[in-house]
């Protein structure tokens, strides 16, 4: 199947070609062609934008646009789908996501799991559930070699010697059955000291640090349980561990923007003035009902702060 994004920016009309990777410049009658290309004859596109363009501008964009498609550019099919060895593959697990703690020492406001319990009981995973996940993963990932665990929550630091455990289990079998284990770890960062950055720095070869950005946005959304904010506490220890951390293992700290900081680029401007190298502001995801919930009228501000990261 053929497909192609179209997306106008800095008064640039970009088209991607999905499958193939090309990216094309156009001009607005090449671009708005586009929209009828595949489903209407040329005659039926020259009806169609005749009160807005030249003719023989129509006719040009048209060729321009058949020729791109002739030469393997545009609208370009998915032919990996097709191929014998994707077809015939055995599914196999690649990656576990192992909630260790269902439990949080934060309250966030937006949290998709329920300040860390996900409405269930708070509690935290025992050694023997994350051995049993660990060879499931190996069992049941046929002949790939490299493999990924992330230790989740909840915080999952509030099992950090699970934690240790877990890691120190699945070293112990990975060379017997020919894989690499890469552990990762997402925290919030409140129970970061120096044994723990240390243990992570060495044996995460990723982690994801929890912050929203400027110190009221960061404070309004993820509040301590005592309603006091967690910007003074956790940035510190943050930066301790990616001062300590080497170039060749991978981090970067992870915001969530809402509607109460729309401008959530000066964030992002935030993080880099802090010295963070690696960051990622998403878009919040919640019912319309709650009041930092992103609404549909909120779009045109949050394209313009993505143009504004450019």
């Amino acid at each position: 199947m053929s497909m192609i994004h179209k997306f106008s920016m800095n008064g640039y009309n970009i088209v991607l070609d999905v499958n193939g990777g090309a990216v094309h410049v156009l001009d607005d009658v090449a671009y708005d062609l586009l929209d009828f290309y595949k489903e209407k004859s040329k005659e039926e596109i020259l009806e169609i934008l005749k009160s807005k363009y030249q003719e023989e501008k129509i006719n040009e964009a048209y060729e321009e646009i058949l020729n791109l498609e002739k030469e393997g550019l545009l609208y370009t099919e998915d032919t990996y789908q097709y191929h014998p060895s994707f077809v015939h593959r055995e599914p196999v697990v690649k990656a576990l996501c192992l909630n260790v703690a269902h439990d949080c020492n934060l309250k966030c406001k937006y949290c998709f799991a329920a300040q860390g319990d996900f409405g269930g009981e708070k509690e935290l995973m025992s050694f023997e559930v994350g051995k049993a996940a660990i060879d499931y993963l190996i069992a049941n990932s046929g002949s790939r070699k490299n493999l990924e665990i992330d230790f989740f929550g909840g915080e999952p630091l509030m099992n950090f010697e699970v934690v240790k455990q877990l890691v120190d289990y699945g070293r112990s079998v990975e060379k017997d059955y020919n894989k690499n284990i890469r552990f990762t770890i997402t925290t919030n960062g409140v129970l970061l000291n120096d044994e723990i950055i240390d243990y992570i720095n060495e044996n995460m070869h990723n982690v994801v640090l929890s912050l929203d950005g400027r110190k009221e946005v960061n404070d309004n959304m993820r509040p301590t349980l005592n309603d006091k904010g967690s910007y003074d506490i956790t940035l510190p220890r943050f930066k301790k561990l990616v001062e300590k951390r080497s170039k060749d293992k991978y981090y970067y700290i992870r915001g969530t923007f809402t509607r109460d900081n729309l401008d959530f680029s000066k964030d992002v401007m935030h993080f880099a003035d802090l010295g963070f190298k690696l960051t990622s502001v998403e878009p919040v995801v919640g019912d319309e009902s709650n009041p930092y919930a992103l609404r549909e009228e909120d779009l045109p501000k949050i394209f313009e702060e993505y143009e504004n990261l450019l």
